[in-house]
């Protein structure tokens, strides 16, 4: 049934997705033949559709204060929260489930969870805008720019996000490619006019992004990301009538995480700005987004690596999974040491030549920064095993011991040591998160917990 769903040019992938867990896990697994390719569409895909916002925050960066950049960046965490609460709500289980239990029903499954994400972001929006109304009549200071650029394009850019997703769950890297690279050079050419026009800011930034996504869309419409074929058109809801219960069961652990995320290190940018200043939130910004690249191919590596967790689990296949995680453990450790060794060695030229000079100053702390990829690169492998084995539970308790530790250690290490504290903090909060993750992998991946 889910083979309807797919284009007829998918044949190889429709068998994959119809076939019996144990051989659709032998057929795709990551680290094997075909895989290369597909994990070769994955880190363009990534880069693309991370380097359009990446090259915007450069520019803002460059063109604009420090102070409105740091402003910025504050309205683009509250964006990150809100991405985790749609990723709790509906990608993560939306990728679990629909790689697990209902690969063979994605088509009335994926259906269910486009229309519910419409719902839902529909609803943000609307909250949104409301809040920034809000705050325009009780507190005009707080309306800013970035705010209400934010509110104006968080349903597009959380969209985005869910049609990715989908290629993904169809098998389809290319197309996710096809995507975000139109996206890409849709970007870039608003970004150039906004510049040469002089109208680069915290407002156009996110009006900018969203806009390049739409006009991305109309190169993938023909694939209908959004529109699932069934052969019987029965309501999946009538298959699964306790379905939402099984979604809450999920999700509630997963929200509960994306609660607490924002305590590892996104929290950092609202210490920094109320113990130190908005310029500091903008240093502290600027070496996050060279840190960026590295976290991506992090990301593009997951987006493969947790469907096929999801297929060993459901096969049983404990023995490969582990094997997965090891091999991810070490794919990320290698790449986040190279990376660290060479930004490290070129901090200072390397910020001078993206901002043009204006955060040299920050370039001894970057040296630190840099070892943040590596200690929450071996976390990240673990993070998407528990999972895949669907225990988001335990990334909950990581994620809450690594808050813990940015309140109990973060915090002083801000108010004593100023922006270096901070980066300080952000790896002690990461080495926490990351050692709860690895300890609470190897103890349930040996339980061979049934699923």
């Amino acid at each position: 049934m889910s083979g309807a769903m797919l284009r007829d040019d998918a044949a190889s992938d429709a068998v994959a997705l119809e076939q019996p867990p144990a051989q659709a896990a032998d057929r795709s697994g990551v680290w094997y033949g075909s895989q290369l390719g597909k994990l070769g569409y994955s880190l363009a895909d990534q880069a693309f559709a991370v380097g359009g916002m990446f090259v915007v925050n450069i520019a803002l960066a460059r063109v604009r204060s420090k102070e409105e950049y740091g402003i910025f960046a504050l309205s683009y965490s509250v964006f990150t929260f809100l991405s985790g609460l749609h990723n709790a709500a509906i990608l993560e289980a939306y990728t679990i489930y629909g790689s697990g239990r209902y690969y063979q029903r994605f088509a009335g499954y994926g259906r269910l969870l486009w229309r519910s994400n419409a719902w839902l972001v529909a609803g943000l929006s609307v909250f949104l805008l409301a809040t920034w109304q809000s705050l325009r009549w009780l507190h005009p200071a707080f309306a800013s720019p970035a705010l209400l650029g934010m509110a104006l394009t968080c349903g597009v850019l959380l969209t985005a996000s869910l049609v990715r997703r989908t290629f993904y769950m169809r098998r389809r890297p290319d197309l996710a490619v096809r995507f975000s690279a139109a996206f890409f050079a849709s970007c870039m050419l608003l970004l150039a006019l906004a510049i040469r026009e002089d109208m680069l800011n915290s407002l156009s930034a996110f009006l900018i992004v969203a806009l390049a996504w739409g006009m991305a869309a109309l190169f993938v419409l023909p694939e209908h990301p959004g529109r699932f074929g069934s052969a019987d058109e029965t309501d999946f809801l009538l298959q699964e009538p306790d379905y939402w219960s099984e979604h809450w069961k999920y999700s509630r652990w997963v929200l509960v995480t994306a609660l607490v995320f924002q305590f590892t290190t996104q929290a950092y940018f609202w210490v920094v700005a109320g113990f130190l200043s908005v310029r500091n939130v903008a240093e502290l910004r600027a070496m996050y987004n060279l840190a960026l690249p590295v976290d991506q191919i992090f990301g593009a590596i997951t987006l493969l690596v947790l469907p096929q967790m999801a297929l060993q689990f459901a096969a049983q296949e404990f023995g490969q999974l582990r094997h997965s995680w090891r091999q991810c453990s070490l794919m990320f450790l290698g790449i986040s040491s190279a990376f660290a060794l060479v930004v490290g060695l070129g901090s200072l030229p390397l910020l001078h030549v993206v901002y043009g000079g204006k955060f040299d100053s920050v370039a001894p702390l970057l040296r630190w920064y840099v070892l943040l990829p590596v200690v929450m690169g071996l976390g990240n492998a673990a993070n998407a095993a528990l999972k895949a084995i669907e225990k988001p539970q335990a990334v909950f308790y990581a994620y809450l011991t690594s808050g813990a530790a940015t309140f109990a250690v973060g915090v002083p290490l801000v108010v004593y040591l100023g922006l270096r504290g901070a980066v300080y903090g952000m790896l002690l909060s990461g080495a926490s998160y990351a050692a709860v993750l690895a300890v609470s992998f190897h103890r349930f991946s040996r339980l061979k917990v049934e699923p």
